[in-house]
């Protein structure tokens, strides 16, 4: 069966050792459940929805897929000076592109697809002649990314919401640049993950 994780930075695990990332917890999690899983994780930092969307044909459609989990938005929802005042992706084409690669990964086989929310961060100051600072944006676009999984019929596994209910100390499950997860971060990434997938397909 093939699994294949879909995502930017926080699929790919930056800024933490390999062994220690939600990802590879994972895959060993399901190899000790069964055999019949081969785990695929061509995520890339600093992707958006647009860039994801230019490489599905070789990183997805070509293997082949039976499950994805795809997580995109934190560089989708981000502001570059260099932009004149418009996020990377603007919002209407951020869930385009999130409803085009569910689309594609199930006309490629996929059987379940699930889908993550972005966790809070601590980024609460506007940006520079803006009136909305990171954390609103993502905000904006994790209620985007509820709507495509309520319309592509996709499992959300909303960690915005599940971060939220813990009152997580950000400081201890954020690294320095208050975006990527710590280690304690990829900890709670793996176990909301592996809950999701226990509840919703047989293993």
């Amino acid at each position: 069966m093939k699994f294949i994780l879909f995502g930017d930075s926080i699929c790919y695990g930056q800024f933490v050792s390999p062994h220690l990332i939600w990802a590879t917890k994972l895959s060993e999690f399901l190899q000790n459940r069964t055999n019949e899983f081969w785990l695929n994780n061509p995520s890339i930092s600093g992707n958006t929805t647009r860039m994801a969307l230019e490489r599905m044909p070789f990183d997805v459609q070509s293997h082949g897929i039976d499950i994805l989990y795809t997580q995109f938005g934190l560089n989708d929802c981000n502001y570059w000076k260099s932009d004149c005042g418009v996020p990377r992706v603007s919002e209407i084409a951020f869930k385009h592109n999130m409803l085009e690669i569910i689309r594609r990964a199930r006309k490629f086989g996929a059987k379940k697809v699930f889908i993550g929310t972005n966790h809070p961060t601590p980024k609460t100051s506007k940006y520079e002649g803006l009136n909305i600072s990171f954390q609103e944006s993502n905000e904006r676009y994790n209620e985007i990314i509820r709507e495509v999984a309520q319309e592509s019929k996709a499992i959300l596994v909303d960690h915005e919401n599940i971060w939220k209910s813990k009152s997580l100390n950000l400081d201890e499950y954020l690294l320095p640049d208050q975006i990527h997860m710590s280690q304690l971060g990829h900890q709670i990434y793996f176990e909301e993950i592996s809950d999701s997938l226990i509840k919703n397909i047989s293993l």
